[in-house]
């Protein structure tokens, strides 16, 4: 059992002052400090200090590892210039990714304090490393492929892939997760079959969804830049499904939808009132060409996270969550800073079916402590964790406190 006594604790209720935490590989009590002293004579007593803020652990619900090998290989600006040099430079990335590189993607993250991540795979090749980091890992086995020829083929894949995940150890923290990956590439009926697995087994699930003009131009009218790509690599010139049609299978089954950005208000109406999630990715959708989410409609609960360094040239929260901030200008700028807090923390755990994100009785003992540079009113606490925090001071995962300073030989 430990205590920890921070200067400032942040709550699904806000910030809250003069409480400690008491916990092992789940929080058991929060209160005074004396009284669990008291309660748990056995405990180790940590106090953190001044201008010290305890955190739930963030979570990163929505990355590619497996494309972590890229800097600057891949063309950005526009999205259908991006995808054209994903299919020249896929099997070079995929293969320079090795275990070392993912690992360390991995470790960038834990020192941003990321407890948890979303890990979108296509291929398989990320669960050896997402097995053996400290993470908790919600393991996204993607389906891809709109030929009906070979859906047979790529479902069993997908099912071969979602057995290894569902085969670690539960010490692994590994969540098996289903994630479809896009209106325009998965066929309907492979969809529908991805799908209702998920279904059957209350796993997370997740897809693309809407990300750039192209994206809804092609499915609105067989046309635009998907329409030559599609022509050049699947000698087809119309979609698989529409967007309604797409929708509807997730109808009744609350899914992380990425990215998002070309929906419409009455898409973001449907995606409410099913109870989905977005998960947002500010920098990407910019690098990519692909527009603004219009996060200031706030029936959707969001999610923001990094996605891959395939769009990407970090996979520290922080930078992203400074790249929300400046982006979106609408509305208070503290208002806005506490929504982001909470998309990297309770909403994000609740976009991937987590009991995690959240500091209260029973959670898991999943933490990351910060350190403001200097006193500032509570009302700002959200908005200058975003504005100096570069990496935590230090992170717990299931009641261990883990390493996370860099090796000696790196640096920014």
């Amino acid at each position: 059992m430990t205590i920890l006594v921070p200067e400032t604790l942040y709550t699904p209720e806000g910030y809250r002052h003069g409480l400690a935490v008491a916990f092992d590989e789940r929080i058991r009590d929060i209160g005074d400090p004396e009284e669990l002293a008291e309660r748990y004579p056995e405990a180790e007593r940590i106090e953190t200090g001044l201008r010290s803020v305890l955190y739930p652990g963030f979570l990163n619900v929505h990355v590619h590892l497996e494309f972590s090998a890229n800097r600057s290989r891949l063309k950005y600006g526009d999205f259908m210039e991006w995808l054209g040099s994903v299919i020249r430079e896929r099997d070079t990335l995929v293969n320079e990714a090795d275990n070392e590189v993912m690992t360390e993607a991995c470790r960038e993250m834990l020192r941003s304090g990321i407890t948890s991540f979303g890990a979108v795979s296509s291929f398989g090749t990320d669960l050896e490393v997402c097995r053996k980091v400290p993470q908790r890992v919600t393991f996204f086995n993607e389906i891809v492929g709109s030929n009906p020829a070979t859906i047979d083929a790529l479902y069993q894949d997908f099912l071969h892939r979602v057995d290894n995940a569902r085969s670690c150890d539960p010490s692994e923290r590994i969540t098996p997760a289903v994630a479809i990956h896009a209106p325009y590439s998965v066929h309907p009926f492979a969809v529908r079959r991805a799908v209702a697995l998920a279904k059957e087994e209350g796993l997370p699930l997740s897809a693309h969804f809407l990300e750039s003009p192209y994206e809804r131009e092609w499915l609105e009218k067989a046309d635009g830049g998907f329409k030559a790509f599609f022509e050049k690599f699947l000698k087809t010139n119309r979609p698989v499904t529409t967007i309604e049609e797409f929708l509807a299978h997730f109808d009744g089954y609350p899914t992380l939808f990425a990215h998002a950005v070309q929906t419409t208000e009455e898409e973001r109406g449907r995606l409410a009132q099913e109870g989905h999630f977005v998960a947002h990715c500010p920098r990407s959708n910019r690098l990519l060409g692909c527009g603004r989410y219009p996060i200031e409609d706030q029936r959707v609960p969001v999610a923001v996270t990094t996605d891959g360094y395939s769009s990407n040239w970090s996979l520290n929260l922080f930078d992203e969550l400074r790249a929300a901030l400046m982006l979106h200008h609408q509305g208070p700028l503290q208002r806005l800073a506490e929504r982001l807090i909470r998309s990297v923390t309770l909403d994000a755990a609740r976009s991937i079916r987590s009991d995690a994100g959240r500091i209260e009785t029973d959670a898991p003992a999943d933490f990351a402590l910060l350190r403001l540079p200097q006193d500032c009113d509570e009302e700002d606490l959200a908005l200058h964790t975003i504005l100096h925090t570069r990496e935590a001071e230090a992170v717990w995962i299931a009641g261990e406190q883990v390493e996370t300073k860099r090796p000696e030989h790196q640096s920014d």
